[in-house]
């Protein structure tokens, strides 16, 4: 029942990411006579030179590369892309036909950055789940797993050689204009996709890591992992302590290795992606906080 909920979930999300792409593509984009990157940006094309409906386009385009992910990404990305690339059609049909308009006072600025804004924001909450809109999504996701490429850089790449194409139609100051909308875009897709799992990792070297430890477990109940090395220069071995946090802990775990051993090397480095126990789901109270409740 779990998963079915899961996957219920995934859908309303994916929904909700083509419905904030398709409004930010037809209010500011189309509005603004913005370009677009990958098949989006095509789609345009066909439509500002044949007028040719993008919300017909897209879904026709598509087609062959979604059967192409649906070997390379599996049976669930499949299904996540195909519904993706269906509601993201639908969402431009009717946004297209809402009797709407947003007045920016001819700001190609504003819109330019509008415009990235609800495509980044859109598409992030879709990759956040395994979805992409089909069209150079799924070429994207293929190089994020295969080349280990974050999303956001091949799909700017991608674009610049589309928003090059897209000059057929456009002058060279909407085109400039574009670039801002992809900037803020790619940046926006990566943000979403992982500011919701934050977090430091900490690497300790010191004579006295075993104390560091579990001062660390009982202090913030936070794991740790020790790792067997050998000083370059010394040829000590020595255990090396590492250990995963929340930003916000990282002033409290550094006390904690001071105080200890005021001596003991220390590196900080940005964590990509932390999941499980305090990160993707809850943990225990840290025990010093339940004592100053208590209190």
């Amino acid at each position: 029942m779990e998963k079915d909920e899961y996957r219920i979930t995934d859908i309303l999300v994916i929904f909700l990411g083509t419905n904030l792409y398709a409004f930010g593509l037809v209010m500011f984009n189309i509005a603004n006579n913005l370009a677009e990157g990958g098949v989006t940006g095509i789609t345009l094309i066909l439509f500002n030179l044949f007028g040719i409906d993008p919300a017909y386009s897209t879904l026709l385009i598509n087609i062959p590369l979604i059967l192409i992910g649906a070997k390379i990404l599996g049976r669930r990305s499949f299904v996540y892309t195909t519904f993706g690339t269906i509601s993201l059609s639908v969402c431009l049909w009717v946004w297209q036909r809402v009797p709407l308009t947003i007045n920016l006072d001819h700001d190609l600025l504003i819109a330019a950055l509008l415009a990235g804004l609800g495509a980044g924001l859109g598409s992030g909450f879709i990759y956040r789940v395994g979805g992409t809109t089909g069209g150079m999504d799924i070429i994207s996701r293929i190089l994020e797993k295969k080349a280990g490429i974050s999303m956001g850089r091949s799909l700017l790449a991608l674009d610049v050689m589309v928003l090059i194409a897209s000059l057929c139609y456009l002058d060279l100051k909407h085109m400039m204009y574009t670039m801002i909308v992809s900037f803020v875009f790619s940046n926006v897709v990566d943000f979403v996709q992982d500011g919701a799992y934050t977090a430091k990792g900490v690497l300790v070297v010191s004579n006295h890591s075993t104390k560091i430890a579990e001062a660390i477990f009982a202090d913030l109940e936070r794991g740790v992992s020790f790792f067997k090395g050998q000083g370059g220069y010394s040829k000590e071995e020595k255990l090396i302590l590492y250990c995963v946090v929340n930003p916000r802990e990282i002033a409290e775990v550094k006390r904690i290795i001071t105080e200890i051993d005021s001596n003991a090397f220390i590196s900080v480095i940005n964590v990509h992606e932390a999941l499980g126990e305090g990160f993707t789901y809850d943990r225990p109270a840290p025990k010093s906080l339940l004592r100053k409740r208590v209190r």
